[in-house]
């Protein structure tokens, strides 16, 4: 098997439009999660994201306290790493593609998610992620991680890096056969 595909890039240049695009190409049952930040803010200011499962369509996706893993602004964030700590492991357990949209900042102290997006990285099944360019130490180790390929995207480089990614994602799917 190739390496995983680990998309790094700046908050909207991208990751999630791409990893959905070469979704569109993969023919294996898709794992793993999403998180979402609404657009709108809370009565506080703050914008909530949530965790859902990636094989959840968009329009089932529940937004409500359970899902809830943190709030932020441009200046603060509030986390909520039980949360992560009890969704986000079982999504990462199934699937013939794992997909982990995105990781960042606001799973630090999930130490139960971090072990299993690691587990995950080490595991046979292909993963398609997206990853923040903060520097944490468990970010760090997603894209140092020894069966990880780590590919930087940019507004310039997003439809190379399509095809490019498009050819690894069909040669999964032959392999799956």
């Amino acid at each position: 098997m190739e390496k995983h595909i680990l998309i790094c890039g700046e908050r909207g240049v991208g990751k999630s439009t791409l990893i959905r695009r070469l979704l569109a190409e993969s023919t294996l049952p898709v794992g793993g999660f999403v998180t979402r930040r609404l657009p709108q803010a809370d009565a506080d200011g703050m914008f909530p994201i949530y965790l859902h499962a990636a094989a959840l369509p968009p329009e089932e996706r529940p937004y409500d306290p359970e899902h809830l893993v943190g709030t932020c602004d441009s200046r603060r964030s509030i986390r909520y790493p039980e949360a992560f700590d009890r969704l986000g492991p079982p999504l990462l357990t199934s699937g013939g593609l794992l997909v982990m949209d995105e990781l960042g900042f606001l799973e630090n102290d999930a130490h139960l998610f971090q072990a299993a997006v690691l587990a995950a990285l080490d595991g046979p099944v292909p993963v398609l992620a997206a990853i923040k360019p903060k520097e944490t130490d468990f970010l760090r180790r997603v894209r140092q991680h020894p069966h990880g390929e780590v590919f930087n995207i940019t507004p310039e480089s997003r439809e190379a890096l399509y095809q490019r990614l498009r050819s690894r994602i069909l040669q999964w799917n032959k392999e799956k056969l």
